[in-house]
């Protein structure tokens, strides 16, 4: 079984958003999901590990300082990752069956990417253990934080545009309250499992309660 240390050089340690920190919050969240949920623990554990891992064209870990270049990257990222799970794991002697198994799970965790649905019980879970960081207090913290390292502020006017068909105008930011509109206030409604669910609650409360008092402090 693969180990936090194996996998630890794969993610940068200075990024708040997607750095190894997230990937352990979302490995112990995947494995107790698993275990609720009756999942393949072996498939969830390896898919959580590895499932925003990066490297360069020569193979070294993705340099976190790059920030422009890094933030392109999420895009194609989980592709990426399933590319370099398919060769961790052979190097490991995993059989190609459950290789494949780990490569849905990752490739189907990214929210903004519907090409490929969580079909099997094991991609549910890291979809949902991988969305429930993004929702709640460390949601919030991680939304502000994508947007300070992008350059745009925690929180500016949605335009009518954006409210309406979710584009930016001319010259407006992608703030961190617009995250919240766009994707974070809706990810509760795309969980898939009932263990999922159930942990989104008090979370998905303590992200709007947090967005709406924002708002209304920035408005007034």
């Amino acid at each position: 079984m693969l180990s936090f240390e194996q996998v630890r050089g794969w993610y940068p340690q200075d990024d708040p958003v997607h750095g190894f920190d997230h990937v352990i919050r979302v490995y112990r969240l995947a494995e107790r999901m698993a275990q609720s949920e009756g999942a393949d623990l072996q498939i969830v554990r390896a898919a959580a590990l590895l499932h925003d891992a990066q490297e360069d064209k020569t193979g070294a870990p993705v340099d976190s300082d790059a920030d422009s270049a890094h933030l392109d990257r999420r895009d194609s990222h989980h592709l990426h990752s399933a590319e370099l799970a398919e060769r961790v794991l052979r190097v490991e002697g995993w059989p190609p069956e459950q290789i494949a198994a780990v490569q849905h799970c990752i490739r189907a965790h990214r929210f903004r990417d519907d090409s490929t649905s969580p079909q099997t019980l094991e991609a549910r879970v890291l979809f949902d253990a991988d969305k429930l960081d993004a929702i709640g207090a460390i949601g919030v913290a991680r939304a502000i934080a994508y947007a300070a390292r992008a350059g745009n502020p925690f929180y500016h006017p949605p335009s009518v545009s954006f409210l309406e068909t979710g584009r930016l105008e001319p010259d407006e930011p992608h703030s961190a309250y617009h995250e919240y509109l766009f994707k974070l206030v809706k990810i509760k409604e795309r969980l898939t499992t009932e263990s999922g669910k159930r942990l989104a609650e008090e979370r998905q409360r303590r992200m709007v309660d947090f967005f709406a008092g924002l708002a209304d402090e920035m408005d007034s």
